[in-house]
């Protein structure tokens, strides 16, 4: 196994053949306490030996192999002495371009699929097993392919088939170059996580050591590198990105530190207060609070367009934190809690084929004319990382779990123009949902949850007479990254609690509706 001190070295790349899958991969990676990263398919040779991987993934894609002009791997990436793991499109390139065939197939397989051991192999052998010990059973897995690998390259050997597949899974052990068909990293293939722990750590001999202990020591080391004497603003927001980010600080650089907390009119409620409290009075971090809240409903008069809005609140928040900044002596850094998937929703990865998902002012870098340098430890980490991180720094549990918030806030919960009295609807019915999710339990095991005000208005009855009024959307999800995400089957008894209690206590909605939309195709947030 390989001993490294920086867990960032030796790690495992990934190079994105443009699969939707990519990014779970990475968290598998990540699971078995391994660093990875993300490159495209086509980035220059020159950038993986950079990264000095331990081994490399090729992810699905959509492409065939069968046509001339689509995606293939740098041919020396198989002279590069590295163990390699194709998936799908991954493993079918990889068999083309070593010599093998690749068809399309007259049966295509989509969803679940069974897969039989035709040769032992390290990446699967014991895998087998349906828990009786019959190491013959088989293995549910999961399909998502049109094309198929016909003949093997020199080298390899089958080890598992399938039904549609004659080749499912094969190994070259001399090479140590792998290929399965099926996706390993969706929850739906029994074992899959097991297989990828096998590659990582038997295959490619990397320790399990990016663990939350290894990555703040490299945080706090590369921040101080950086920094040294200089001073820091940090944008705090209350949220468990900027939190972590501020005690990760205060430990690395201490008083060179200063938090702003900006009240910008779009908060929940009672915010301010909670976040001054946790954080001013109870962990000692020095706080300057800016009420900006008027400047910026001013500054969002009018505008009803999603990117419109969220830019302007950008430049808002810009230009405060510059404000505040140029009164700090030798303030030199804009500390922000961004973390990996708002880089890579925003198109700031280093994959060619980015589009941009939604915009922040956290990662559309800052203007020339702010003069700070920006400071983003957190942004190679996911969200779950963050908390885990968030435990070993010793912060309150309810700050830990604390439902992600968006940069723009409430900004963004309320559709179209955001209007004081939008906002003071959307606080109370807001309260009420948290309030209810928490009593019930169900707070925890909810990855976010949150009200959206909808600018309509539909006929109701209140008390005994027929009014219009607004419409609240109740949204909750469960996700693992926040680059896929499932809508959550709350109780029905919870919800119509929920409902009861937003159309009696807060005035001005008679309807509550519940959002059970799936992303992909609708993203977490509405706007």
């Amino acid at each position: 196994m390989i001993v490294e001190t920086d867990p960032r070295r030796q790690g495992i790349l990934i190079l994105d053949f443009g699969s939707q899958y990519t990014q779970l991969i990475a968290r598998c990676v990540r699971e078995s306490q391994v660093y990875c990263e993300i490159l495209p398919y086509d980035a220059p040779f020159a950038e993986v030996e950079d990264f000095d991987p331990a081994g490399l993934i090729l992810s699905g894609g959509p492409a065939t192999v069968t046509e001339l002009s689509t995606p293939r791997a740098e041919p020396e990436l198989f002279e590069f002495g590295r163990p390699i793991l194709g998936i799908c499109y991954g493993m079918q390139t990889m068999a083309a371009q070593l010599g093998g065939e690749v068809e399309n197939a007259h049966h295509r397989e989509y969803g679940f699929a069974r897969v039989i051991q035709s040769h032992r192999s390290v990446l699967m052998d014991g895998l087998f097993d349906d828990g009786d010990g019959h190491s013959d059973s088989g293995l549910d897995v999961w399909m998502s392919h049109g094309d198929r690998v016909i003949r093997l390259p020199e080298g390899f050997n089958p080890i598992a088939v399938s039904e549609n597949a004659p080749l499912a899974a094969i190994a070259d052990e001399k090479r140590r170059f792998y290929g399965l068909q099926f996706h390993p990293e969706v929850t739906h293939t029994s074992q899959g996580r097991a297989i990828l722990s096998r590659f990582i750590h038997r295959v490619c001999g990397c320790a399990p050591n990016w663990t939350p202990e290894n990555i703040i020591d490299g945080i706090l080391e590369n921040v101080r590198s950086k920094v040294g004497s200089d001073q820091v603003v940090l944008g705090l927001s209350g949220g468990v990105d900027s939190s972590v980010l501020a005690v990760l600080l205060q430990r690395a650089i201490g008083d060179q530190l200063t938090c702003i907390f900006v009240d910008n009119g779009l908060l929940r409620l009672g915010e301010a207060e909670q976040v001054l409290d946790t954080f001013s009075s109870q962990l000692g971090i020095h706080i300057v609070l800016v009420d900006a809240a008027e400047r910026f409903l001013a500054g969002l008069k009018g505008i009803l367009d999603p990117e419109e809005k969220r830019k302007a609140i950008g430049r808002m928040f810009v230009d405060v934190f510059q404000e505040q900044a140029s009164e700090i002596e030798r303030a030199r850094w804009l500390a922000q809690g961004t973390i990996y998937p708002d880089v890579i929703e925003s198109a700031g990865g280093r994959s060619t084929n980015a589009k941009v998902i939604k915009s922040h002012h956290n990662v559309g870098g800052l203007p020339e004319s702010l003069h700070l340098q920006l400071l983003e430890p957190l942004n190679e980490l996911f969200k779950d990382e963050v908390r885990s991180v968030g435990r070993e720094l010793g912060l309150p549990e309810e700050v830990v779990d604390r439902h992600p918030f968006p940069g723009p806030g409430l900004g963004v919960r309320v559709l179209g123009e955001v209007r004081s009295d939008y906002l003071q609807i959307l606080r109370q019915a807001d309260a009420i949902y948290l309030e209810e999710l928490r009593q019930s339990g169900l707070y925890e095991s909810t990855s976010q949850a949150f009200a959206v005000f909808l600018p309509v208005k539909s006929v109701g009855v209140v008390g005994d007479d027929r009014a219009y009024e607004y419409v609240v959307s109740l949204r909750a999800v469960e996700t693992i990254d926040f680059m896929t995400a499932d809508w959550k089957r709350l109780p029905y008894e919870l919800l119509a609690r929920v409902s009861s209690r937003i159309i009696n206590e807060v005035r001005g909605v008679s309807r509550v509706t519940y959002d059970i939309s799936a992303k992909p195709p609708a993203t977490i947030e509405w706007e």
